[in-house]
């Protein structure tokens, strides 16, 4: 066992709730959501920061001490990565992502260059023990994920936001419609149910107005698969549902066709009679027909909006809204709009006025 001062402590460790000092174990469980301390061995100019539990972005420097979690990544404008089988200090690993995930690279995004090289120093130790030297691996996650976990809305509609893939504007959509919501005197609660661990997402929500948010980190997950995003998703929606809000809103990560378990929430019969609306971001009109083709024929879903860069000016608008009788409405430029198209879809709130009364 050893000790490390660190320099940079990643989101994904969180719930870990770490100190600068961590002791180090050698023996390293290679499993998802363990923390290790590593070590970094290269500089880069582009892709160079890491979310810190405060969600404040902190650059990453030759030579940073660094904790993060063990995981695998697979991003269409990312870095995809696996999880080691072994490993020992002195191996190398890279950094998959802003929140500090740290795995193997598989495929590097030639737009941000190759990823950090990290030298692994070991499994950074909790003492759970009250009055006892005994440590064990930190791992991530505040709750246990329960495989068969049940699915309670408590009768809170929920919006979920999908996209035809990542970088869709999923998250602008889902920030716009929390503040319109808001300003009009509703209780707004966020969460982000599958991707891979980064707290911005949340954090902007919260930002926008959301009164509490929930990720999937919070249940020990680092990056979701079609194997947890079902019970994730049911339980974060519980989760947050406990607490009676007045609305609801879900970002599912990733998009349509993807690796994080999209698919898997939308073929879920409960989880989908769950959501009030369905809201589809969509980078261009091609992507917008495609995703909305797909909801309609795989998942029996209706879109209520289309939006997204798509919507960016009249030309996508028009051809949307041509070619598949969808609403399509831009969530920068028209959030009252498009605010007022999700909320008629809500059974226990009405469209309130733009500037409606506080709650």
């Amino acid at each position: 066992m050893k000790s490390y001062r660190l320099d940079k402590i990643s989101s994904v460790t969180r719930s870990c709730a770490l100190k600068r000092e961590v002791r180090v174990s050698a023996e390293i469980p290679c499993q998802e959501g363990v923390v290790l301390a590593v070590r970094v061995l290269n500089d880069k100019s582009t892709y160079n920061q890491i979310e810190l539990p405060s969600g404040r972005m902190a650059q990453v420097k030759k030579g940073d001490i660094v904790a993060g979690a063990l995981g695998h990544r697979s991003a269409l404008f990312g870095y995809a990565g696996h999880l080691p089988a072994k490993l020992e200090p002195g191996d190398t690993v890279h950094l998959l992502n802003l929140g500090g995930v740290l795995g193997h690279c598989d495929s590097v995004n030639l737009d941000l260059g190759r990823p950090f090289q990290c030298e692994v120093l070991g499994t950074v130790l909790s003492f759970p023990f009250l009055g006892e030297r005994i440590g064990v691996p930190a791992r991530v996650g505040e709750h246990k994920l329960e495989a068969d976990a049940p699915l309670a809305t408590h009768g809170v509609p929920v919006v979920a936001m999908v996209g035809s893939c990542m970088n869709a504007g999923k998250t602008a959509a889902a920030c716009a419609l929390v503040r319109e919501m808001s300003h009009r005197g509703l209780a707004v609660d966020g969460l982000k149910a599958t991707g891979v661990s980064l707290r911005r997402d949340v954090l902007a929500m919260e930002d926008a107005g959301a009164q509490r948010t929930a990720l999937f980190t919070d249940f020990g997950v680092v990056a979701t698969t079609a194997a947890n995003s079902r019970p994730l998703a049911r339980s974060l929606i519980s989760r947050l549902a406990a607490d009676r809000p007045d609305v609801i809103m879900a970002e599912l990560g990733d998009g349509l066709m993807g690796t994080y378990g999209v698919d898997a929430i939308l073929a879920d019969p409960q989880l989908v009679a769950s959501f009030s609306a369905v809201v589809l971001a969509a980078n261009d009109p091609v992507a917008a027909w495609g995703g909305t083709e797909l909801l309609r024929r795989r998942y029996g879903i209706e879109p209520v909006a289309v939006t997204g860069p798509a919507t960016d000016n009249l030309v996508g608008v028009q051809l949307i809204e041509q070619a598949l009788g969808v609403p399509a409405i831009n969530a920068r430029s028209d959030a009252e709009k498009l605010a007022d198209v999700v909320l008629s879809h809500l059974p226990k709130t009405q469209p309130l006025p733009a500037g409606g009364a506080s709650r």
